[in-house]
């Protein structure tokens, strides 16, 4: 077992290393293969100088008999290596699965686009595709060309003279064509990528693109990409034909060399006829190998810079370690001077922002657009990754629950909801395919998206298209809003979750964060809308990247309207017969009286029988 805390190099490396005994026997088959390669070059031997010179019908016989048994031989062996050879690939790719996937999920968080986050799938297609295929075997095969060479110099060593110098000629095109490709091939595979993220980026704004007519410029951008990757391919293309056919044309070359030289050699009585056939047969087998990984050696390029790749990317992974079991005692939620910036950007959005919740507890978290409260959101889930501080469930880092206890204590609804390609049930359920169906109801229910749903076709059968399409926003934001609250996690982070919900979605929204509250969980929501806060007992003011202010909603809100501002842009004070102070303005609509203490129509501040309040963060 690793030990805790220990990274390991590569898990590329280390599947190579966890494949070393197939491509061992790969090896030994190939040392096989290449000695029986000499049979038909003995075989023309025999026949040249033994059975034509003693016109013996039995002894043709016994060698035919004996060399098509000796190549039923080799290609037995040739399948089987090329068999082990394809589930060498499809081992090494179920092992990369899992790291690569992390991946994809990692990259975004890196600041990478859509492109660059799935090159590392790509990247394993082309790893496998190339150890699955031909293209390995040439090289299996590289270094029994001596073997050849050897046997040639034994029928006569101006032969082997002759084939040595052939041999270096080719390896001189391996090395040519090596320093050839590099730069093509990484500008080919830069250049495909470049199309696919215009392409796919055309694709999520097709509307866009249609209702304002700028479809032509959008397509002006994808032909430009499409040009430089068609002139990469070219260039590409170009090198492998040339050099292709150089080392084709060289070996046709030797090989008549050979012809012409053996005839010169048996005229002057220094070897058999039968030699020239065998000499130039081994030949061309010896010269095989180099020119097929000539004829590979685009796709072994690609290969190995898709490799290096991996590689690179796959060191971003964090260090595996061992996470025992915590308990859940959903008690508290503490956030501790965080410091949030964007996916692969230095900056803060958020500077040091410090909350301390308590089970039962619900927080309004306001302020101007673009001022941290999203950030904020992310980071509370674990969606963003922070700069410093941190955020703690029951005094444990987030990092420190595994996936499955993340599952049960987070519920997150993002203000851009995307929905998976599945069906409804699917899609509440999180994608668990053994979810309780009593569950998914009761997350539909508390969302007040079960009626809908009874009424869609197939009900909670009603497949989805990508990324739930076919619904609309709101109905996306409800049903999105069922599966943050799936299976009654403790941290709910609601992000604008009434952005797009009519009068009655608002108080189903309010009476589901009241439930929240009352079963022990904790709810956060970033809302303009100042309705909201009837539902919740604590309300944080985040202008300007900063949390100005966090504390119960009555003692907020009367700072908010009577505290004079303590600088330039912050809050001012403000009569009450005015309108709301900036925070509350900006973006938002006063949807009804923000609700005193003495408000009869007001929910709890607190779990049932439990008063409201908590301490500042």
């Amino acid at each position: 077992m690793m030990p805790r805390g220990r990274k390991p190099a590569s898990p590329l490396t280390d599947s190579l290393a966890r494949l070393r005994g197939p491509l061992a026997s790969v090896g030994l088959f190939s040392a096989v293969v290449n000695v029986l390669a000499l049979t038909g070059s003995l075989y023309m031997l025999q026949v040249y100088d033994r059975v034509l010179a003693s016109r013996s019908v039995p002894t043709l016989v016994a060698i035919s008999v004996l060399a098509l048994g000796l190549f039923a031989l080799q290609g037995v062996l040739e399948i089987v290596r090329a068999k082990v050879m394809s589930r060498v690939g499809s081992a090494l790719e179920r092992d990369l699965l899992q790291p690569v996937h992390d991946l994809i999920l990692r990259l975004p968080l890196m600041g990478r686009n859509a492109i660059e986050a799935t090159q590392p799938l790509r990247d394993m297609e082309g790893v496998r595709a190339f150890m699955s295929g031909p293209g390995p075997m040439a090289f299996f095969d590289l270094p029994w060309m001596p073997l050849y060479l050897l046997v040639i110099y034994l029928l006569h060593p101006w032969l082997g003279v002759l084939a040595t110098i052939g041999m270096l000629v080719l390896v001189v095109l391996a090395l040519l064509t090596e320093h050839r490709l590099a730069g093509p091939s990484q500008e080919a595979t830069q250049a495909a990528a470049r199309r696919s993220h215009a392409a796919e980026t055309a694709r999520r704004n097709v509307e866009l693109l249609s209702a304002m007519g700028f479809a032509h410029r959008a397509a002006t951008r994808f032909f430009t990409a499409s040009s430089r990757l068609f002139a990469a391919s070219e260039r590409l293309s170009d090198t492998v034909s040339t050099l292709g056919a150089l080392s084709r044309i060289t070996r046709t070359i030797l090989q008549s060399a050979i012809l012409g030289l053996g005839a010169y050699l048996v005229l002057g009585n220094q070897m058999s006829p039968g030699a020239i056939i065998a000499a130039s047969i081994l030949a061309g087998r010896a010269l095989a190998p180099v020119e097929a990984a000539i004829g590979h050696w685009r796709g072994f390029v690609a290969a190995r810079q898709a490799r290096r790749r991996l590689e690179e990317m796959l060191a971003h992974l964090p260090a595996e370690s061992e996470r025992i079991a915590l308990p859940e005692r959903r008690q508290k939620v503490e956030v501790e001077g965080i410091v949030v910036a964007a996916p692969g950007q230095r900056q803060p959005i958020l500077r040091p922002a410090s909350l301390a919740l308590k089970a039962g507890d619900g927080l309004a978290v306001m302020g101007p657009s673009g001022a941290g409260k999203s950030t904020l959101a992310r980071a509370m889930v674990g969606a963003w990754p922070l700069l410093a501080g941190a955020v703690r469930i029951d005094g444990a880092p987030l990092d420190q629950w595994s996936d499955a206890a993340r599952a049960r204590l987070i519920g997150y609804l993002p203000q851009d909801v995307e929905l998976f390609d599945g069906t409804i049930a699917e899609n509440i359920a999180r994608l668990d395919p053994a979810a309780d169906d009593a569950a998914i109801v009761a997350a539909a229910e508390a969302a007040n998206v079960h009626e809908l749903i009874l009424r869609l076709p197939a009900g909670y059968a009603t497949m989805l298209g990508e990324g739930g399409h076919n619904l609309s926003v709101g109905q996306r934001q409800r049903i999105g809003l069922a599966r943050a609250l799936y299976g009654e996690p403790f941290l709910v982070v609601l992000d604008e979750p009434n952005a797009h919900l009519d009068q009655d979605g608002e108080v189903a929204l309010a009476e589901a964060i009241a439930r929240i509250r009352a079963r022990g969980g904790i709810v956060v929501v970033v809302s303009h809308r100042s309705g909201i806060l009837e539902a919740v007992n604590l309300v944080a003011v985040v202008i300007d990247g900063e949390l100005k202010a966090t504390g119960p909603r009555d003692q907020i809100l009367a700072q908010m309207l009577n505290k004079p501002a303590a600088r330039p842009g912050a809050l001012r004070p403000v009569p009450a017969q005015e309108t709301p102070p900036a925070p509350f303005r900006t973006g938002m609509r006063m949807t009804g009286r923000m609700g005193g203490p003495g408000r009869r129509d007001m929910p709890p501040s607190g779990p049932a029988g439990s008063k409201g309040g908590s301490s500042e963060g």
